[in-house]
């Protein structure tokens, strides 16, 4: 059942066995492979079906260093899932290691573990083939190529979006129309309170748009709020521990970790290039995809380096420009225009023409539109109307190859666990009286030298191979240039042995609580360079699977799938 909370009565609410806070991929994740299982579960949301001015409003944070997004963190069901670009790819090997050189690295599970969730997320919620990802998943589209590239030192990653990105909400509203399972929109969690065991929460105390406050009673409460949201509902949860719920050690808010990103550096070319889809991005098998060129493992362990990684961006002549940007987005948003060219492509490898049609969406795609910048959009393709034809004839011309000159590199940063970028509490309230959460975080001088050692050994491979000569002044930087907002919100909740160093324990438990679980991207110990939704769905479906055996001995049910 779905259920407004702020229209609907005053009498209790049943008590559950299962609590899910958060609407998201992690939360939905849980919900729909709990589903069928008997249990009497609710989820709750914060905002409605659709956005609203209040759920966007229930966004406020404060950030220095690095500016967090407004719509990386959305109020509605379904969560960042309605407005992300669906690039996904699995962490790697050595994201799951110890590093010497890395304080608080390594994971208490392994890669291997986490494999079969990895599969399951492939089957029932739309991601690729880990098969796709893997360096013969590709070979098709590299014999398409102009020319072979070879890496010493280096080596590709694969990022893959589905043609039409995954949205939870969507994905999984019918959920709610099967008994024992409800969804309460306009449900704010503000804090869990206890009764008189510590070790137990026993309700959740929810407010509404209305102003009427209401708690919830479970068995169990999984949390799945984001990593900045995860954080604040424990700091804010402060019966048990003064320091807020399983902080008894300072840990909750801590190592928050993003994936900071922009352009910076150039490749002039030697002699122009026509086409490169592996690299350049292309649309495969229903997938929009690249191949990103990170530091070989052996590498990164040998000069101390963390996994980040560049992707190469052709430049064409409508780069950059404002109405072509304009002109995509109206297409993505057009159904019929857009299935239309999906179907066109189907059977082919088709090259993608512009940044923006790679699936990693920019503000002018995300931000929140009134009347007016519709008409902005309709506007800044007239303005530029030469350009938009030049990119459509382009697009739409077959065989179609505009030579490129220039590749530019988009940069993506794997941020170490420091201590220092965090969430905490401001003094500044939101519109239910609660502290706004604000966020710390900005790059480290191993951060920094890490990407810049990869600058580096790129521009020696890509002169030895004769491909052309990269510019680079990111060893000059100051102020350092990358510091976009992936919104990746990671680390705030991590998941270890030892509560003195840790939140959660491997299972996704609080340590010092013994019925509050955390689930998303907040209980990563380290944040590799991928995307982290699909890595957040595995181990969404291995809590799930803990709950299941292990807290309340169910048999393994039947999976609805989407």
């Amino acid at each position: 059942m779905i259920i407004d909370l702020g229209k609907a009565t005053t009498d209790p609410l049943p008590v559950y066995d299962l609590c899910i806070v958060g609407s998201g991929p992690a939360g939905l994740t849980v919900a729909n492979e709990l589903a069928t299982s008997g249990l009497r579960i609710c989820v709750l949301e914060s905002g409605q079906l659709k956005f609203t001015k209040h759920g966007d409003i229930l966004r406020q944070v404060k950030s220095e260093g690095i500016r967090i997004k407004d719509y990386s963190r959305e109020r509605v069901l379904g969560g960042a899932s309605t407005t992300w670009a669906g690039l996904a790819s699995p962490l790697d090997p050595v994201d799951f290691q110890p590093r010497p050189f890395l304080n608080h690295s390594g994971w208490p599970i392994s890669r291997d573990e986490l494999l079969p969730y990895y599969e399951k997320a492939t089957q029932d919620y739309g991601f690729a083939s880990l098969k796709l990802f893997s360096p013969e998943g590709f070979s098709e589209v590299k014999a398409g190529n102009d020319r072979e590239l070879k890496w010493t030192d280096l080596e590709e990653k694969t990022f893959l979006a589905a043609a039409k990105p995954q949205d939870f909400g969507r994905m999984f509203r019918s959920l709610f129309s099967q008994p024992g399972i409800d969804l309460y929109l306009d449900a704010t969690l503000i804090r869990l309170e206890s009764d008189d065991s510590a070790q137990r929460i026993a309700r959740g105390v929810v407010c509404t748009s209305t102003g009427s406050r209401v708690t919830v009673e479970a068995m169990v409460f999984m949390i799945a709020t984001g990593g900045i949201e995860n954080a604040r509902i424990l700091l804010n949860s402060r019966d048990g521990c003064p320091q807020g719920l399983g902080n008894e050690h300072d840990q909750v808010g801590r190592c928050f970790m993003n994936h900071p990103k922009d352009p910076h550096g150039l490749i002039h070319l030697n002699e122009p290039l026509h086409e490169l889809p592996y690299y350049f991005g292309c649309l495969f098998q229903g997938y929009a995809g690249y191949g990103g060129i990170r530091l070989k493992e052996s590498v990164q362990a040998e000069k101390s380096c963390l996994n980040s990684y560049v992707r190469f961006e052709p430049l064409f002549p409508w780069s950059d420009n404002r109405g072509v940007e304009s002109l995509i987005f109206l297409v993505k948003r057009s159904t019929l225009l857009f299935e239309t060219w999906k179907a066109r492509a189907k059977e082919r490898i088709v090259s993608l023409r512009d940044y923006a049609e790679t699936g990693d969406d920019t503000e002018l795609q995300n931000d929140r539109k009134t009347w007016r910048d519709w008409l902005g959009l309709f506007g800044a393709i007239m303005v530029n109307f030469p350009m938009v034809l030049r990119y459509v004839l382009a697009r739409l011309r077959e065989g179609a190859h505009p030579a490129i000159h220039v590749i530019r590199m988009r940069n993506f940063m794997e941020m170490e666990p420091n201590p220092e970028n965090r969430v905490v509490l401001s003094d500044e309230q939101d519109v239910y009286g609660q502290p706004v959460p604000n966020v710390y975080h900005q790059t480290t001088a191993l951060d920094r030298k890490s990407l810049i050692t990869l600058h580096q050994i790129l521009a020696a491979e890509v002169r030895s191979m004769g491909l052309g000569e990269l510019s680079s002044e990111l060893d000059m930087g100051d102020p350092w240039p990358i510091t976009y907002d992936a919104s990746h919100h990671l680390g705030t909740t991590r998941m270890g042995t030892e509560p003195a160093t840790s939140v959660v324990t491997s299972d996704c438990r609080l340590h010092s609580v013994e019925n509050v679980y955390m689930a998303g991207a907040s209980v990563f110990p380290t944040s590799g360079c991928a995307n982290p939704t699909f890595t957040i769905v595995a181990l969404a479906i291995r809590l799930a699977e803990h709950l299941r055996t292990q807290v309340f001995h169910l048999s393994k049910p039947s999976v609805k799938r989407w």
